[in-house]
């Protein structure tokens, strides 16, 4: 086990290294950068040649892509993930900020894709080829090819827009309307309100693509020969159903939950941008836009860590689920 851990952990450094080149190298070379962004935001601001020569010197804009990259990397052994040139800010400062928003909806979005899938896709498998399992997997098929984005507009408009001035009303944006000082109650309950409409947007691809995914292995699974010898035994359909098939499609549902840490993390971008929500989602696009490189950078790294600790989470649950599973 130490020696499997060991190579996975010398291989997952070798695959940062990778990324995080990539990733720095395309970041330098799209067009402009920070100080021209933010000129462009604000077409009034005028700066003389050698001011702006003396910024780009301040920030480490006037040294090669390669050379910003080793001396990222250099602050990165030393535990520095850098400043936000356009906000002034630590990297870490931020992300922490955006970390609680964020696992406030994926993580409630999570929990309620799980809490759905799993029943609904061995009802589906139960009930296969009969008229009320086709409907499911129409409306699975209907939801799963809807644009996420598409969902949100017309989200907003049927229940902050249609629904104005009536119980069903709901925020259009922002995370909260409420002052700081205001009653705990209140603004747990604004809260949740302003939640409803982004974990629904979160949630239904998600749980389509989950439901067919059980169903799927299921089906896979019940055409086994131990299955045609366990109802030869007599087992009742539940029985097999759950302890049979459902216990052998545990490794790829493993495969599955382990790739969701990243995304349960970093957000939604396109969700948390439409409905202004102060996540990790809407971070990463506004350093995007903004060339904020130290930003995407430190950004860029806890995604990629995230996504190398899922597959090794995944890996070992393995051997907990599956005894044929070896490590070593």
């Amino acid at each position: 086990m130490a020696t499997y851990l060991l190579r996975r952990l010398l291989l997952g450094c070798v695959t940062l290294v990778a990324i995080t080149v990539v990733v720095y190298g395309l970041a330098r070379n799209m067009p402009g950068n920070p100080l021209t962004a933010q000129l462009g935001e604000d077409p009034s601001r005028r700066i003389t040649a050698e001011d702006y020569a003396r910024m780009q010197r301040a920030y480490g804009l006037d040294q090669s892509w390669p050379e910003g990259y080793l001396q990222w990397a250099g602050n990165l052994l030393r535990g520095d993930l850098g400043r936000s040139i356009t906000r002034k800010q630590p990297v870490t400062t931020l992300i922490g900020e955006r970390l609680g928003p964020t696992l406030l909806i994926s993580g409630t979005a999570f929990l309620l894709i799980w809490l759905a899938a799993v029943p609904l896709g061995l009802y589906a498998s139960a009930r296969s080829g009969r008229p009320d399992e086709r409907i499911v997997s129409l409306m699975l098929y209907a939801l799963y090819s809807f644009p996420t984005f598409v969902a949100a507009l017309f989200l907003q408009v049927v229940f902050a827009v249609w629904s104005r001035g009536t119980a069903w009303e709901l925020p259009l944006f922002g995370m909260t309307d409420l002052p700081p000082d205001a009653p705990l109650g209140g603004r747990i309950l604004d809260v949740a309100r302003h939640m409803v409409l982004p974990v629904i947007c979160q949630t239904y691809v998600s749980l389509a693509y989950d439901i067919r995914f059980i169903r799927a292995n299921m089906e896979e699974a019940v055409r086994q020969d131990y299955i045609r010898t366990a109802r030869a035994k007599g087992a009742g359909p539940w029985r097999v159903l759950f302890h049979h098939a459902f216990r052998n499609t545990l490794i790829p549902l493993v495969t599955l939950l382990g790739l969701s840490l990243p995304s349960l993390i970093g957000g939604s971008i396109i969700i948390e941008q439409i409905f202004t929500w102060p996540g990790m989602g809407r971070l990463f696009f506004e350093s995007i836009r903004e060339r904020d490189y130290p930003t995407i950078m430190g950004l860029t790294l806890m995604f990629s860590v995230l996504t190398l600790l899922g597959q090794l989470l995944a890996d070992l649950l393995y051997c907990l689920i599956d005894p044929r599973v070896s490590v070593d």
